[in-house]
């Protein structure tokens, strides 16, 4: 199966924990999308459930193909979360924001009685730190905020280049409209000790380290099917 065939497979499994009624969070990015086509096959054949979207992006997909959707305002406690992963560890942590919702997602996520994360194999390491951290910023002081978390990160011995990330010639905005930091650390063998040393400057406003969130993962693989629990 080709990549994508791996994360309809992944999300298709996932679809089996939403039951009729739930008031679900949807997660963004590509196999997320995925997730949402085969959402809506399963509406349309009657099955009925409350959205709370993660991005604009997502949102405008579940219009497009007849999700009902709803605010997390509207709707504060979820039932369940299903989003996608750019990494995931045998211990459910994971790295997310490689769409740039993570500060929504994680809102969502820990607005649910669970998550559940859909992946492929690719997306399967040992220790987190091979795709580059998503750190949201405000973008005021942006600079600054950038000093601070090399600094940060330093004390903990991780180092690589931190790039502000752009859309074309211009840095990419997020929803909430602040800035992304796309951090090359390489391994992070303390992913708790760099969650908390980022949460404790002042213009961070979220990041992608997304821990004890997660109670699954479905991993889509050339073998097959599995799920990782705690």
């Amino acid at each position: 199966m080709d990549a994508r065939q791996l994360k309809i497979e992944a999300a298709r499994v996932a679809l089996e924990n939403v039951e009729a009624g739930m008031k679900l969070g949807i997660g963004t990015g590509s196999t997320a999308e995925e997730f949402v086509r085969l959402l809506a096959e399963r509406i349309e054949g009657g099955l009925q459930i409350q959205a709370v979207p993660t991005s604009e992006r997502t949102a405008g997909l579940c219009v497009e193909l007849g999700v009902p959707l709803f605010s997390l305002d509207e709707l504060p406690q979820l039932d369940l979360t299903i989003d996608g992963a750019d990494e995931v560890d045998g211990d459910l942590q994971i790295i997310k924001g490689g769409g740039g919702a993570l500060l929504r997602e994680k809102i969502v996520a820990t607005a649910s009685d669970e998550l559940i994360v859909i992946a492929d194999e690719s997306k399967v390491v040992d220790v987190l730190g091979r795709f580059p951290l998503p750190i949201e910023i405000n973008m005021f002081g942006h600079v600054v905020s950038r000093i601070a978390i090399e600094s940060a990160a330093s004390s903990l011995g991780l180092h690589g280049a931190i790039e502000l990330r752009k859309d074309r010639d211009v840095p990419f905005e997020t929803d909430g409209g602040h800035y992304i930091l796309d951090a090359s650390f390489g391994r992070i063998p303390d992913a708790e000790a760099l969650a908390n040393a980022l949460q404790a400057i002042p213009g961070v406003v979220e990041h992608g380290l997304f821990l004890n969130i997660a109670s699954a993962a479905i991993i889509a693989g050339s073998s097959g099917i599995r799920t990782m629990k705690k």
